[in-house]
């Protein structure tokens, strides 16, 4: 994840990794979720106020009965 936010290019890292295609290097490069929320806050509308998404109750029991 350093590599990638210091712009190095995906099929660099894949050679540096070992990885004969690049797609084997994408199952890494999702796995850093402070870069996607600070992607995420950049697509907040304007006229809405930045939040979380809080699932109902509803929802929660049913996950929660699983």
């Amino acid at each position: 994840m350093r590599l990638l936010r210091a712009r190095i290019d995906q099929s660099m890292i894949a050679l540096w990794l070992g990885h004969e295609q690049t797609e084997t290097t994408e199952i890494y490069l999702h796995a850093d979720l402070a870069m996607k929320q600070r992607a995420l806050a950049k697509t907040t509308p304007v006229n809405t106020s930045p939040g979380r998404y809080r699932p109902p109750d509803t929802l929660l029991a049913f996950l929660e009965a699983l």
